[in-house]
């Protein structure tokens, strides 16, 4: 298997359905409380990209794109319409939407990250597939030119070319691809006229870790 720098047709994925999931188990005791317990620490999403498919050239495109893949065996990457970007309102990467880190006059690199929720209890979703050319930083407030840090479109790691010094926050903004697979073997394709095509569903499931 292997991971494959490509990403699933953009015009299909934007009609497609899907979003996050968990897994928590969930008790009831002889009480009537309940005991809860999250497996995951990081939600995985699901998508239906078969809402997508609207004539018969993109059905083509799928599976071209499908047999590419060869099903299940390889993953690659999607963009997801709602959830693309650092911004918290939806909008273009902003160098001050996410901390990424606190400089200590050593560390020079840092995993980018998406906060997800309020003080309480926010969730932090490791970023592991920046969008080439997105990426923005900014040390202590200063915005920092290209050619001050690298960044590895595999890792979602950002590297500095000098540490920030000692509690300097380091903040980011970047547009980001979700890592996924298909999550099925097999395409049901039927015609239902000469340009129409319908799929019922084609499943794609993020790919965690990868």
């Amino acid at each position: 298997m292997a991971f494959h720098q490509v990403r699933f047709p953009l015009d299909i994925a934007l009609g497609a359905q899907g979003g996050p999931g968990r897994a928590t188990d969930v008790v009831t005791l002889a009480s009537g409380r309940e005991e809860r317990n999250s497996r995951w620490a990081h939600a995985r999403r699901r998508y239906n990209a078969g809402y997508g498919i609207k004539s018969r050239a993109d059905m083509l495109a799928v599976l071209e794109f499908f047999e590419e893949r060869r099903g299940r065996f390889h993953s690659f990457l999607w963009h997801d319409a709602l959830d693309w970007t650092s911004s918290p309102d939806g909008g273009a990467p902003n160098p001050s939407d996410q901390t990424i880190g606190q400089g200590d006059g050593e560390t020079a690199r840092f995993q980018l990250i998406k906060r997800y929720g309020a003080d309480f209890d926010p969730y932090l979703r490791p970023i592991t597939r920046p969008v080439a050319g997105s990426v923005v930083l900014a040390v202590g407030g200063a915005v920092l030119g290209v050619g001050a840090f690298s960044v590895d479109l595999l890792t979602g790691i950002v590297t500095l070319v000098e540490a920030p010094a000692e509690g300097e926050a380091v903040m980011a903004g970047f547009a980001f691809d979700v890592p996924v697979r298909f999550d099925t073997d097999r395409l049901d394709v039927e015609l239902t006229s000469f340009d129409a095509a319908l799929v019922p569903a084609i499943p794609i499931i993020e790919v965690l870790g990868e």
